[in-house]
């Protein structure tokens, strides 16, 4: 069905691609989308922002994009001055000057940490959004690359640094190299000015798991023993699934000791403890976060210390953990409102104790302030938001034992949109299994009862967690008079891995069946009226939404699909879909491809004389290496065949992010908002 336009450079696929894109963009470029472009790029590029720093040394980092530089630039700050807009920020790295050297587009992803040299740092840069990384040894003191320094070709790859001139590179290089999935295996020990190819192997996963991967904590490096002698420690992990893998520690002779720990859990561990979560009933209850000793030598007590630190009643979950050098940290949802959490780990039996959060926020996460656990203190950076709330920093010191354990306000983001009279709300649905659904719905200032437009979204899969957020593009679309809602369907993990387990395999129509429960109770308490609805998501998310708009049709009156996944048959045929089939089913299991046929969007597409579809617009991207471009553009084509009228646009770059310079950005979030406009605001039928 449409093969042909799986192959990237065939010229049936470039001319289909470039009608597509000039007919969308024909229909979409408006003089309000111009408008919408305009406000969103400055919003990307806004000087007077919230900054989130990390602290390297005697220096505060921050990366942003402006309208001089919209690629961005990298910038540094002395960490004793307060990390605000008017502080005199250096920039030491120009990504845009950088791409102009190089000629070729790159993105930026961040930059590792070298603990021995804490300013000596591997910059992590995407070949024009994709998930293939460049990593690219940079000096912060003299603000250079570092001549003959690391520079990692250009594929799917992560690295560790195990000493000043070694990292645990893990790079795709070859198929040898690789998982099944494409994502590195093989880990190696390189040096400066060697090959990776030439590096010798220090530890490798199977072909048939997912990712392998290396963590180090260095006791000494970071100040935490006195005994000199201490050995760093060494975990090597296999990802077996998405979500489940095996743990390795290296023993004092080189070989690997398995942790005794279940598979299906989400992990973590400092130089004393292991943190971990559970997602089964294997050892402890599904949902509940343990805290026990590292075994750093055979026979170390273990499972056998356990302590449970949280079990989760009815819609309660952890959503996030860490362990710092002597504090573990963690964030309980309570039906969507956060709580966190502290333990002093340097108290044997120490009680758990909460932190005060500010009443109006929504959302917390937190990070710490230092790049690297080995270097400085426990000092945790904590940002609070929420749909209508602005993102504001706090700092808790948790190192100095002799301050209360209070948030100290750091600084807040100004407002990126008018949000007076708007509400924020937390409503339930009920699934078609009698299950019930929340959904936080955001109102404007003013609206007419059954006649809002709303931009439903939702996610369903993963594991992945929704919550309340705040953001500008959408407070534009809302100070225009519209509605925003956020639906917590089955398949995420907004309560837990339960709530995930339900819609994975078999299970997945429960998803399904959630969202359009949502829409539908949007119209029940007459907020609405479908043909006002438009479902929105990306990725797994534009699975949800495909599948909206062939079992659902006449709950919605359009739907945004981004980078979406189409063909259930044959998502595994591209080597990143294989990480999947956990999630999915098998394509090759006769049972797993009836059902997944049942629900596949390209396969249930009616011809338009027996069906009317809601409004769609497809949007995907060129050099996306994740969800290949080719499942929205056979999805697009099979409408077209039957008889519909899609909108399609397939951006050049961007990778299944939609990254890119800001005009980039804004250009395509604009294009997105201007269908909305033109279908739910105006009422066209595209």
């Amino acid at each position: 069905m449409h093969l042909h336009l799986e192959r990237d450079d065939d010229p049936q696929t470039l001319q289909f691609v470039a009608e597509k894109d000039a007919q969308s963009e024909q229909l979409l470029t408006t003089p309000e989308f111009e408008a919408d472009r305009v406000a969103i790029k400055e919003m990307i590029e806004r000087e007077d922002r919230l900054i989130a720093t990390t602290r390297r040394g005697n220096w505060l980092f921050d990366f942003h994009r402006s309208a001089d530089h919209p690629l961005g630039r990298w910038y540094r700050l002395p960490a004793d001055l307060a990390p605000l807009p008017e502080a005199p920020w250096e920039p030491i790295f120009d990504l845009d000057a950088f791409c102009a050297r190089e000629n070729k587009l790159w993105l930026w992803r961040g930059a590792l940490t070298c603990p021995w040299e804490p300013t000596r740092v591997l910059i992590c840069l995407s070949d024009g959004g994709s998930d293939p990384i460049r990593m690219l040894e940079f000096d912060c003191e003299t603000k250079s690359i570092v001549e003959g320094g690391f520079d990692t070709p250009a594929v799917r790859s992560h690295a560790t640094w195990l000493s000043h001139d070694e990292i645990a590179y893990f790079g795709s290089i070859d198929r040898e190299s690789s998982t099944r999935s494409g994502w590195p295996r093989v880990g190696r020990r390189l040096k400066r000015g060697q090959a990776p190819a030439d590096a010798p192997v220090l530890y490798a996963a199977a072909d048939s798991d997912i990712y392998g991967s290396c963590s180090i904590f260095d006791p000494v490096l970071a100040d935490l023993v006195t005994d000199a002698t201490t050995r760093p420690i060494r975990i090597f992990s296999a990802g077996h699934e998405i979500g489940s893998a095996s743990h390795f520690i290296e023993d004092r002779d080189g070989s690997l000791r398995r942790i005794d720990l279940p598979e299906d859990i989400d992990f973590g561990f400092n130089h004393s403890h292991l943190i971990w979560l559970a997602k089964t009933d294997e050892r402890i209850p599904t949902g509940s976060l343990a805290l026990q000793p590292l075994p750093r030598e055979p026979g170390d007590a273990g499972a056998e210390t356990t302590r449970i630190l949280f079990s989760p009643g009815e819609r309660q979950s952890v959503s996030q953990f860490l362990l710092m050098r002597e504090w573990c940290v963690f964030i309980v949802s309570d039906n969507l409102q956060p709580h966190l959490f502290v333990l002093d780990l340097t108290k044997p039996n120490a009680e758990i104790q909460e932190i005060a959060l500010p009443e109006d926020v929504q959302a917390v996460s937190f990070q710490s302030l230092y790049s690297d656990l080995h270097l400085g203190d426990d000092t945790l950076q904590i940002y609070g938001s929420g749909f209508l709330k602005t993102p504001s920093c706090y700092h808790l010191n948790l190192s100095n034992r002799r301050e209360p354990l209070e948030l100290r306000h750091v600084a807040n983001s100004p407002s990126y949109f008018d949000s007076e009279g708007m509400t924020s709300f937390l409503l339930e649905a009920t699934s078609e299994d009698g299950t019930k659904v929340p959904y936080h719905i955001v109102l404007p200032k003013s609206w007419t009862k059954g006649e809002l437009p709303v931009l439903l979204y939702g996610y369903g899969g993963f594991d992945i967690s929704l919550g309340p957020y705040y953001s500008g593009g959408i407070g534009r679309w809302l100070e225009q008079g519209n509605g925003f809602v956020t639906a917590y369907i089955r398949g995420g993990g907004e309560f837990g891995p339960n709530w995930h387990r339900g819609a994975k395999g078999h299970g997945r129509h429960k998803a399904f069946a959630d969202f359009a429960a949502v829409a539908r109770d949007l119209v029940i308490r007459g907020y609405t009226k479908p043909s006002r609805i438009a479902g929105n998501g990306g990725s797994n998310g534009g699975l949800l939404t495909g599948v909206m708009t062939t079992r659902y049709p006449q709950d919605f009156g359009a739907i945004w699909c981004q980078v979406p996944v189409l063909d259930m048959t044959r998502f595994h045929v591209f080597p990143a879909g294989k990480a999947w089939i956990d999630e999915y089913g098998d394509p090759d299991n006769p049972i797993d491809l009836e059902y997944l046929q049942s629900y596949s969007p390209l396969h249930n597409v009616k011809p338009a004389s027996e069906i009317s579809y809601p409004s769609i617009y497809i949007e995907s991207s060129s050099n996306d290496d994740r969800v290949h471009p080719s499942h929205a553009r056979r999805f697009a084509a099979q409408l077209e065949a039957l008889g519909h009228h899609p909108l399609f646009h397939e951006f050049a770059s961007g990778g299944h992010g939609g990254d890119g310079a800001s005009m980039q950005l804004a250009t395509r979030t604009a294009l997105g908002y201007s269908f909305l406009r033109e279908t739910i605001v105006k009422g066209k039928n595209l």
